[in-house]
Parts: structure tokens; sequence; C-alpha cells
């Protein structure tokens, strides 16, 4: 499968999907359903409210969550494909106690992320050796499937904002 990334989308994407308060939003939003925007802060009090500012709105911007009247925050689908992508990652991480045996979450996503964004912006096959070997990455061509589906399926996740111009 090609991966029609350049470097700047790859960086641009993995910031965006290992932000730990956007992982938070959105696997609280798929584990309990839709949240009202008063309750943010008491839902996922180990947040900022910059934070949770943030990430409601990048979520917003990327179309991963919506507001629905009298519901609250509450996942799009891309959003539920993109909890179901984090899980998938964090069921390969805890397999293989990456990065430790015992960490957090979003901290599993993370790593995974870093682990398969070298190989997204290459067509390179010898860039999947690494993913396909006898190491902890082994087994790492699936998840990194489904990532390069879903980000050819969100393009506007991985487009990279155009410079501000200068005044």
């Amino acid at each position: 499968m090609s991966t029609p990334f350049t470097p700047a989308e790859v960086r641009h994407a993995v910031e965006l999907l290992a932000s730990r308060s956007l992982i938070r939003l959105v696997t609280e939003i798929d584990d309990n359903g839709a949240i009202p925007p008063r309750r943010l802060a008491g839902t996922l009090p180990d947040l900022s409210t910059h934070q949770l500012r943030s990430a409601s709105d990048t979520a917003r911007a990327h179309g991963l969550v919506r507001i629905a009247p009298g519901s609250g925050l509450e996942l799009t689908e891309a959003g539920a494909e993109l909890a179901d992508l984090y899980d998938a990652m964090a069921r390969w991480a805890r397999r293989h106690a990456v990065p430790a045996p015992v960490c957090e979450f979003s901290r599993r996503i993370r790593h995974v992320l870093d682990l398969l964004a070298p190989s997204l912006s290459t067509e390179r096959a010898d860039a999947l050796s690494p993913l396909t070997g006898d190491g902890a990455e082994a087994g790492l061509a699936h998840p990194r499937t489904l990532l390069i589906q879903w980000l050819a399926d969100n393009p506007q996740v991985a487009r990279v904002p155009e410079p501000e111009p200068v005044a």
C-alpha cells in the first residue's frame, strides 16, 4: 500500500493524533457517551481548562466530534473510527509491553504512532522491515494499515496548515 504523505504531513498528523488531551477526549466519549460541554472539566479533571478547550476545538475542527443538541459533545463517524484505531494501537502496545509494562493509555498510543511515523512518509519497501521482524515492532503492519486507511479517509488531519501571511 503506497503512502502519499509528506514528512510534514506525517509530523502534523502524529502530533495531532498523539495529543494526550485529544486521546482522553475521544476515548472518554467513546467509552461513556456524549459529554455536555459544561461537564468536560468534571469528566476529565486531569486536564486543564486550556487543554480541554484545545482538545475540543481541535476535535471539532477536524470533524472528530460535534455538538449534539441536548446531549453535548459526541463522536462523529470519523471520531468513532479513531477511537477504534486507538484501541488497536493500545492492544498491540500492551501485548508487547511497550513503552513499558505498565503505562498510561495515551503514552502507549504516542509510542505506537512514533514507531509508525517513519514508515508513513516513504514508499520504500524496506521501511516496513522493522515492523515485520522478530522484535517488539513485529505485527505493526496491521495497525499501520489501519492508520493509513484512517488518514486516507480523513485527509484534513494530515493537511499542514498554510503559514499566516506576514503583514
